[in-house]
């Protein structure tokens, strides 16, 4: 078992080297929801990553019936603080990214005006955008390690928006930046979001109602959900990342035990070298 991890986590360093560099998230990487003043979750829906509130408020998370699976309890602690100042960084980053493309569209209603299948690349709105029972097809057939920025530059209003990975297409390498508030309601279509979303301005605060996102919540202000289930894949992944480490330990405790085993070999021949000497004297 411990080679079988050895070879995966070889294998999967060897991937990530042929890869292009994803956006780092720091410590902000295990968490599927993070809010700045507060998080709201309402049933039915269920959080599957770390949750956390920092800086806070007087009541930081409220939690009516919603499950937190695979993650922290929700808090407001040092952890949050430190993922709340790496995710402000990351968004900082993310938002100066040279644009691949400029889309000076304001609303997208079905799939008109037709936007993607969309490559990897940076992708930038100018002001808000409002799609509305649209599907945005990322495609990975040229790269599917590839990377997807989405610079709003203020809201983001999404009502059905589905967002659907092809080709084999990573959710876990999309990144949203909003400018202002980011809202994911039901209509049509039930929303199927997948990306890290991040509203890092001033007023960066994220609400969903209804349907699924696969992916990470991060927010400058509140985190509200109501019946949205967030798959916090990226999140649990980047909890077990401290693994490989752990089988670098065993590779140290091998190389003990043969040094161990090569020094009995050699005790061995010393004890056969003298076994040798005193049949030549006798």
């Amino acid at each position: 078992m411990r080679r079988l991890l050895l070879v995966i986590c070889v294998l999967g360093i060897g991937s990530l080297a042929r890869a292009q560099t994803a956006p780092s998230l720091g410590a902000a990487a295990t968490f599927a929801v993070l809010g700045g003043t507060n998080v709201t979750c309402t049933a039915p829906g269920v959080i599957a990553g770390d949750v956390g509130v920092s800086p806070g408020s007087a009541v930081p998370f409220t939690n009516t019936g919603c499950t937190i699976a695979g993650g922290t309890p929700p808090a407001t602690n040092t952890a949050a603080g430190l993922a709340h100042t790496a995710f402000l960084n990351a968004y900082g980053a993310l938002v100066l990214a040279p644009c691949t493309q400029t889309i000076a569209t304001a609303a997208f209603t079905g799939n008109v005006p037709a936007l993607g299948p969309l490559a990897p690349g940076v992708y930038c709105f100018p002001a808000a955008v409002t799609f509305t029972d649209t599907t945005l097809t990322l495609d990975g057939s040229t790269n599917p390690n590839g990377i997807w920025i989405f610079n709003v530059g203020a809201a983001l209003t999404g009502s059905g928006f589905q967002v659907v990975m092809a080709n084999g297409a990573q959710a876990c390498n999309v990144f949203w930046t909003v400018g202002a508030a980011a809202t994911l309601s039901t209509s049509t279509l039930p929303p199927l979001f997948q990306g890290n979303l991040l509203a890092g301005g001033p007023a960066g605060s994220v609400t969903t109602t209804g349907g699924n996102l696969i992916g990470r919540v991060l927010a400058n202000v509140a985190v509200t959900l109501t019946g949205t289930n967030i798959h916090g894949t990226c999140a649990l992944v980047a909890q077990g990342g401290g693994s490989c480490p752990a089988d670098d330990d065993d590779k140290h405790h091998h190389k003990d035990r043969d040094k161990d085993k090569d020094k009995d070999r050699d005790h061995d021949k010393d004890k056969d070298n003298n076994k040798d000497d005193n049949k030549d004297h006798n």
